[in-house]
């Protein structure tokens, strides 16, 4: 797969509210997993040990568990591609089911209030993986994929949504990672504390609202620009300006996560592609992109 289809899909990644009624009624010409079906013998898995959720995300479907125990989980996404994935965790509120959940993907507007964001592994470029730990209190949720290429059909209407079970905690909670870097989100900015500099991290994500946010984190290509890589989002011919590396997907305010980084030295952009609640552009466009440089 060329790096142009992968980060092409990072652009189309959104809530289900940049879905609207003519995209939910496309089909694929491949053929369509049965949404929420587990795979056969899936090789997600949940160490109770490590409080380790693996997951595999392919076209189109997840290996993950069935159910983990509620508290910190770190979630360890695998993208075998070809085309580039994340993990959207959603919890299901008011008993609502994932039969309700797609129901309520037909309609147009928001999500509904019971579908409740509360973030995820985002998207790494096919061939890579990403961790990121976030703290699920003990419910019903839904695995999901909102990337829609390559054909504008969102990947968890081709079988990319999964149940997911959160039992009771139990055992010895897990500590808190530590964080060097905190990346707080807000309307419509990212605001930095700590260095980020070559080698690992872990960054600590906080969203400070008053609206959904997320972080995505990309690599810009050398001697490529924050505006190459704006002029080819509004344009994307030719090959991408930039990889995608990771981040947090999209969550509710007063949400933190934790995503774990091993950057090498380059020019970097912090991005939010969720859509605005008031006028539906991405953030993006209301200027929720940072430049870091990596040294």
């Amino acid at each position: 797969m060329t790096r142009t289809t992968s980060l092409l899909s990072l652009v189309a990644i959104g809530l289900l509210a940049a879905c609207s009624p003519k995209d939910a009624t496309k089909t694929d010409s491949a053929k369509v997993a049965q949404a929420g079906a587990p795979a056969a013998a899936s090789r997600g898995a949940f160490d109770p040990a490590t409080h380790t959720a693996t997951i595999y995300a392919k076209d189109f479907a997840f290996d993950s568990p069935d159910s983990i125990s509620a508290g910190l989980t770190n979630f360890h996404l695998v993208n075998e591609g070809p085309s580039l994935h994340h993990v959207q965790l959603v919890r299901l509120d008011s008993g609502k089911t994932l039969a309700d959940f797609q129901a309520a993907t037909k309609n147009p507007g928001p999500p509904p209030a019971w579908a409740v964001f509360v973030g995820g592994p985002n998207a790494p470029d096919p061939g890579k993986s990403f961790d990121g730990t976030f703290d699920l209190k003990e419910g019903n949720y839904i695995v999901l994929c909102v990337v829609d290429i390559p054909d504008n059909v969102p990947h968890f209407m081709k079988g990319m949504l999964r149940p997911l079970k959160v039992t009771a905690a139990a055992g010895a909670p897990a500590v808190a990672p530590t964080a060097d870097v905190t990346i707080t989100l807000a309307d419509y900015n990212f605001m930095v504390k700590g260095a980020l500099t070559a080698g690992k991290h872990t960054i600590k994500v906080e969203n400070a609202g008053p609206q959904v946010h997320e972080l995505e984190i990309i690599r810009l290509g050398d001697g490529k620009t924050v505006k190459d890589l704006a002029d080819w989002i509004k344009k994307p011919q030719g090959p991408p300006p930039a990889n995608a590396i990771g981040g947090e997907a999209a969550v509710i305010p007063a949400i933190t996560g934790y995503a774990n980084v091993d950057l090498v030295p380059g020019n970097y952009v912090l991005i939010c592609f969720v859509p605005d609640a008031k006028d539906g552009k991405p953030h993006l466009d209301h200027g929720m992109v940072k430049e870091i440089a990596v040294k």
